[in-house]
């Protein structure tokens, strides 16, 4: 009868039960996770990677209501932080998830997913019509005026700085940089950069409708150029060129995406393209939203900064939006060859579904407009600006 007892005792459902006031805060992260699971099963926000996360969000706070922390020890990663143990330590130490996060920690797993983005990415509209870097370029300004607002709002610089690349709209990238600048931010910041990416469609009509006229968004713009198979090859040459001597703390991202772009182009590295786009995405997208959702500990989303940086991303996101809108507008002032600023928006680097928004919203105007691959030369440029822009925060607080 003891044995049972003490069998019983050692169950999760005693651990609930009994210590519900010591630990509610992990059940309320656990109907926070489910909730997220929800949005990416029943809603399909951004599926591939969100019911990765909250299930890993899932698995690490289930651990408050069992005898043991099997996955995921949060007082191992702050030990590391103080520099007081090493990766050995952490495989000797820790469980599955901790073996996971190394990856994320390393900073590995944005990487590859940049090799698989870039072997999906299609350069053409942007080598076609380079104006198109300027939009790409304007929408990151969004990361920066939030970067000085958090900074104001008393975050530190580093945490501030990986809260405004959330602006960018580019999951990868901005797990990337808190990964580098303030990884204790890391579950909120990715929970909020991929909620916003899959609110495109949500947050971006409003404001593209507020910042122009119903004349402008029926604006219809030229064909784009035929761009030969030599440009496509050089361009992810000479990205990776000039990014590494300019920026180069983004030359693993850039060279990276760049890498992928350049087997998808080339036409001799058909195996590598096609395992990159599916394999090796599929592989690190499972690893890369497990782990990151392990670090969404009650602790360290249960909070007043975590509103904020919500709050914050917002404000990023839309200014990001608005800044490519203002500037497609203010090259028309300048410009023979009228922009539609609808595709100004889409300089935000959720790809392709900013594009799409704008062809979508076009299309309301005038039925006969398609803005879809114009779209898409800000939409990758995008990417790439997002990409220097963290390798600059990265580089001035690193």
């Amino acid at each position: 009868m003891e044995q049972i007892i003490e069998f019983l005792k050692g169950t999760g459902f005693y651990l609930l039960f009994g210590k519900f006031t010591e630990n509610w805060t992990s059940l309320v992260m656990i109907l926070i996770s489910l909730f997220l699971l929800w949005l990416g099963i029943k809603k399909q926000f951004e599926p591939l990677l969100l019911v990765g996360i909250a299930f890993g969000m899932l698995l690490t706070n289930l651990t408050a209501f069992t005898p043991f922390d099997a996955m995921y020890h949060t007082d191992l990663w702050k030990a590391f932080m103080n520099h007081e143990i090493g990766y050995g330590d952490i495989m000797q130490q820790g469980g599955f998830l901790d073996f996971l996060y190394i990856g994320v920690k390393t900073c590995i797993y944005p990487c590859l997913i940049f090799v698989g983005i870039g072997a999906m990415t299609d350069f053409e509209p942007l080598i076609s019509n380079p104006k198109s870097l300027l939009l790409g370029a304007a929408a990151q300004i969004g990361i920066f005026v939030t970067f000085i607002g958090c900074a104001y709002l008393g975050f530190p610089q580093e945490a501030a700085a990986s809260i405004g690349i959330i602006g960018g709209a580019d999951g990868p990238t901005a797990i990337y940089t808190t990964s580098k600048l303030f990884p204790d931010l890391l579950g909120p910041i990715a929970v909020a950069a991929y909620s916003y990416m899959a609110l495109v469609p949500v947050i971006q009509p409003p404001i593209m409708k507020a910042l122009t006229t119903k004349k402008e968004r029926a604006i219809i713009m030229k064909p784009l150029r035929k761009v030969s198979k030599t440009e496509k090859i050089i361009f992810p040459i000479a990205v990776t060129i000039f990014v590494a001597l300019l920026v180069p703390s983004a030359t693993p991202l850039v060279g990276c995406l760049m890498l992928g772009n350049l087997w998808k182009e080339s036409g001799v590295c058909e195996r590598l393209c096609k395992t990159a786009q599916n394999e090796l995405m599929n592989i690190v997208t499972i690893f890369l939203g497990i782990s990151v959702g392990a670090t969404a500990t009650a602790e360290a989303f249960l909070n007043l900064e975590t509103l904020k940086i919500m709050g914050m991303g917002v404000v990023a996101f839309s200014i990001g939006t608005a800044s490519g809108v203002l500037l497609a507008k203010l090259m028309n002032l300048f410009s023979k060859n009228k922009v539609n600023p609808l595709i100004g928006s889409a300089g935000v680097s959720a790809v392709p579904m900013a594009a799409r928004v704008s062809q979508v919203v076009g299309q309301k105007e005038n039925p006969s407009n398609f803005l879809l691959m114009h779209a898409m030369g800000p939409n990758v440029a995008g990417v790439i600006g997002s990409a220097i822009a963290a390798g600059v925060l990265i580089a001035l607080f690193g």
